[in-house]
């Protein structure tokens, strides 16, 4: 895995805890407590923050599938996971493998164990 690649898993594991995070927030604090009581204050700044961290996290997204030329399952999956609330959290998982499993395999090529 070279650097550029690398880098681009790094930031999207680095969006998809606080993406994750933030549409729970958006619908327990923002519409549920709207709802039920006379606090509505939070939902627009909770709207634009899950808002414009869905928005990075696709360009990170596409970012990765462009660099790691990975199957459309697999990114179809990381978007399904962004979309289902906590889905993030076990995307965040998923990712940091696949980022363990790319330096192991860069220090292996580079040691000469393995051609990959």
């Amino acid at each position: 895995m070279d650097i550029k690649t690398a880098s681009a898993l790094h930031r999207l594991r680095l969006i998809s805890l606080p993406e994750a995070l933030s549409f729970p927030a958006l619908i327990i604090f923002g519409s549920v407590l709207s709802r039920v009581s006379d606090i509505d204050f939070l939902m627009m700044p909770l709207g634009a923050l899950h808002g414009i961290l869905f928005t990075i996290y696709v360009v990170f997204l596409l970012d990765v599938w462009v660099k790691t030329k990975w199957p459309l399952k697999r990114v179809a999956l990381f978007f399904l996971l962004a979309v289902i609330p906590f889905g993030g959290l076990y995307g965040e998982k998923l990712l940091k493998r696949y980022e363990a499993d790319g330096v192991i395999a860069a220090r292996a090529r580079a040691e000469g164990t393995v051609n990959a």
